[in-house]
């Protein structure tokens, strides 16, 4: 993950990997047949555990505590796993057809997540918004993009910025 992460899919060797993990090359090929594969398993391992771990996070209540929920939630679970979330959005073009269909059903599954909240928001006239589609991609594309500029010693705290962003998304969405 490290080395895909810091160089990027195309740029890394099978060579590279079983150095890094400290065998021949040879040897690596009995534990996968090829760097699809790890990509396609480094992705898929990203999304099932954010699945997952949403699926915990995820409370009852009114769309707009759904929402908060959700936002503090994304932003937590991205900023502690960058090179993860580098991977999973800027490698999906390196994924073969059918892995990419595979990867991108579980983002659906994610995204719709969000997007079920933002339309029982806008049916409950809680939130004002013109395209829940739309809304969601824009909001996840907002939190996860702290991922590339976010660090622990800046200038503010994870908790301000979580705030900061919390209020940007509540009031994105007319709330």
């Amino acid at each position: 993950m490290r080395l895909f992460a810091k160089g990027g899919y195309a740029a890394v060797s099978m060579r590279q990997i079983a150095a890094e993990v400290g065998m021949q090359a040879g040897a690596l090929y009995l534990y996968t047949p090829d760097k699809q594969t790890l990509l396609y398993d480094l992705m898929r391992e990203h999304m099932e555990d954010l699945l997952a771990q949403w699926a915990q996070a995820r409370i009852d209540g009114a769309p707009l505590q759904q929402l908060e929920a959700f936002t503090r939630f994304h932003i937590n679970y991205h900023l502690e796993r960058p090179d993860q979330v580098f991977i999973a959005y800027m490698e999906l073009r390196n994924l073969n057809e059918e892995n990419f269909k595979r990867i991108e059903a579980l983002r659906r599954d994610y995204e719709r997540e969000l997007e079920e909240i933002l339309r029982a928001g806008n049916m409950k006239n809680d939130f004002t918004i013109a395209d829940a589609r739309l809304s969601t991609m824009a909001i996840i594309a907002m939190l996860t993009g702290m991922t590339t500029w976010y660090r622990e010693d800046g200038r503010l705290s994870r908790e301000r910025i979580e705030r900061i962003y919390w209020n940007m998304v509540r009031r994105s969405v007319g709330a």
